[in-house]
């Protein structure tokens, strides 16, 4: 995992509808929820992508994108959002470049990381790392957009 306190670095990449998306776009005008996961359709990663949906309004509140981030092409991602109808936008990383530009790629499996990106700094101020609780991503999300917001 990158370390709490630098500078998220940016990326440009393709998203879930073929358009190119740059992290900076969102960073200017929102606090970032970026969430590494595995592949598009699994169980722990429906769980994980669902649990975002479901706290999509909480998220809001926030002034938060959430942006998920696999290797899936985007189709797949199109696919899986438009099934599980998920509010956020899904971005390709075919070649695994972002994932270790975010220090996200795992051993035997790709790792599944969560960072919340501050508005406007673009800095790193939550970072969470767990394989096994895809649900709880999100909580440690909001609390983290809790303590970002109430400064």
């Amino acid at each position: 995992m990158l370390k709490l306190g630098i500078k998220a670095p940016d990326f440009e990449a393709v998203d879930d509808n073929g358009n190119k998306f740059r992290l900076y776009d969102y960073v200017k005008k929102f606090h970032v929820v970026l969430y590494f996961y595995p592949k598009d359709d699994t169980p722990g990663c429906t769980r994980e992508a669902c649990s975002f949906r479901d706290s999509w309004n909480r998220l809001s509140k926030y002034n938060a994108a959430v942006i998920g981030v696999s290797s899936d092409p985007p189709e797949s991602h199109r696919k899986f959002k438009q099934k599980y109808n998920l509010p956020f936008i899904l971005v390709s990383d075919v070649d695994k470049k972002i994932r270790k530009l975010y220090d996200a790629e795992g051993f035997i499996l790709p790792s599944r990381i969560t960072y919340v990106i501050s508005k406007e700094e673009g800095i790193i101020v939550h970072a969470y790392n767990s394989q096994f609780s895809p649900e709880r991503h999100v909580d440690e999300a909001i609390k983290a957009l809790e303590k970002l917001t109430s400064k």
